[in-house]
């Protein structure tokens, strides 16, 4: 048998979720095809089989929590002929009937004698994390109802489980109240949904989130609650910038095979930007601040999935083709679920352009633990006073928001107006004026 284990999450990530399985018990498969998908809290990665032969056992069930090199399932190896047109006549049938009694066999081990034999035929046992939850918050598992296969206990059943009975009433505990709060608060399960009429409930649909939305809410929050966050605003004429754009597009395309875009600039400027108010470009750990004496400048792209932000290393010693080759590669790999841990790692500043959706102003939460996060916003013209006269020009909100806790107000004004002094007249880009 060839072990199916999950392979290394990369650096802080230490479980990953089953997101489906593309192949069932009793399928062949060739070495190297893509079985499972893997959902972290950072990327969406594939599990490939590590030899040829039939899937003979699914160990963890879609929906399941995992960590690095848990068992996923097994490969009766050289059981079929994978990449023929059909199993052998000598052993395709022989691996088919395997897989239905030892499916159960590896979990009903795990269980006292006598109890084996009839969960293995009626009710899956819990999934670990949700043997592990409940054993942490002193709950009887065979009390949790199960919405996994064969009824089941997942992580998310024990802790809705768990919410349940925090907001049910308890008069008997009420001299109890003291020694309440600490075991609730490992549950940190939202309030109970307030009920809603049953003809608003038959036309809901309840989609369970996925792990990176969980972690992108969960940070968005952990980042307002931590940082003294605060937003500063300024607005850029683009007329430069869209003139030279224009005029040089399509020989930078020709020359550098690449699109010449308005981030390149966006990520130059500010690069130049941070080297000058080096606290932008700073993070806290503990009472220390750490100033970085380099920029890897993460720029956020939407996905189906949701946000990611993969990052441009060293974009400070990169011209402005390579910075464009870097994001447009970046950009096809997020699109793709193709990014990998380390293209999400290491950021130092974050760029996020709400004007491809049409976003006119807004105020972005930072990446923590970075410091700073500029927001680009639509270029619309508007009505400006140039030399004395009314002319309209093609006009962006630019928006910085920063953590005061390392940021002082003089140094983020500073920073985004340096921004807007070398976009309104990109020769500075070019001279590092």
């Amino acid at each position: 048998m060839a072990e199916i284990r999950v392979p290394t999450l990369g650096e802080s990530v230490t479980e990953a979720t089953i997101g489906r399985w593309f192949k069932k018990a009793g399928d062949a498969v060739r070495a190297d095809e893509a079985l499972a998908e893997l959902e972290t809290d950072k990327v969406t990665l594939e599990v490939n089989a590590p030899a040829a032969g039939v899937l003979a056992e699914i160990v963890a069930k879609e929906g399941e929590t995992v960590g690095p090199g848990a068992l996923l399932g097994q490969i009766a190896e050289g059981a079929a002929a994978p990449g023929k047109s059909g199993e052998t006549a000598g052993k395709g049938p022989a691996p088919k009937p395997a897989p239905a009694p030892a499916a159960p066999a590896p979990k009903s081990a795990a269980a006292p004698a006598p109890a084996a034999p009839a969960p293995a035929a009626t009710q899956m046992p819990p999934a670990p994390s949700a043997a592990k939850i409940a054993v942490e918050q002193g709950i009887d598992i065979a009390q949790v109802p199960g919405s996994g296969k064969r009824g089941q206990a997942l992580k998310s059943d024990v802790v809705q489980f768990a919410a349940r009975q925090a907001a049910a009433p308890q008069p008997a505990q009420e001299g109890r109240v003291q020694e309440l709060p600490a075991q609730e608060a490992r549950v940190e399960a939202p309030p109970p949904r307030v009920p809603v009429p049953q003809e608003d409930a038959r036309r809901e649909e309840r989609v369970k989130m996925s792990r990176l939305r969980q972690t992108i809410a969960r940070r968005l929050k952990e980042a307002q609650n931590t940082a003294a966050m605060l937003t500063t605003f300024n607005e850029v004429d683009m007329s430069a910038l869209i003139e030279l754009r224009k005029r040089y597009k399509e020989a930078f395309e020709k020359r550098h095979g690449v699109k010449l875009g308005f981030m390149g600039f966006f990520v130059k400027a500010c690069c130049q930007a941070l080297e000058e108010v080096p606290a932008v470009n700073a993070e806290i750990d503990g009472t220390d601040i750490i100033y970085k004496r380099f920029c890897h400048v993460g720029v956020a792209v939407g996905t189906e999935k949701g946000l990611v932000v993969p990052v441009v290393r060293d974009a400070d010693r990169l011209s402005l083709a390579e910075i464009e080759k870097t994001i447009a590669e970046l950009g096809r790999k997020a699109r793709e679920g193709a990014l990998d841990i380390a293209d999400l790692q290491g950021g130092t500043f974050t760029i996020s352009n709400g004007g491809v959706y049409g976003s006119l102003m807004s105020t972005p939460i930072l990446n923590a633990p970075q410091s700073g996060i500029l927001g680009m916003h639509k270029i619309q013209e508007r009505p400006v006073v140039v030399d004395g006269k009314i002319e309209a020009r093609p006009m962006m909100y630019l928006a910085l928001s920063y953590d005061h806790r390392v940021v002082d107000g003089k140094e983020a004004v500073t920073f985004l107006v340096r921004v807007k002094e070398l976009l309104e007249d990109p020769a500075r880009l070019a001279l590092g004026l």
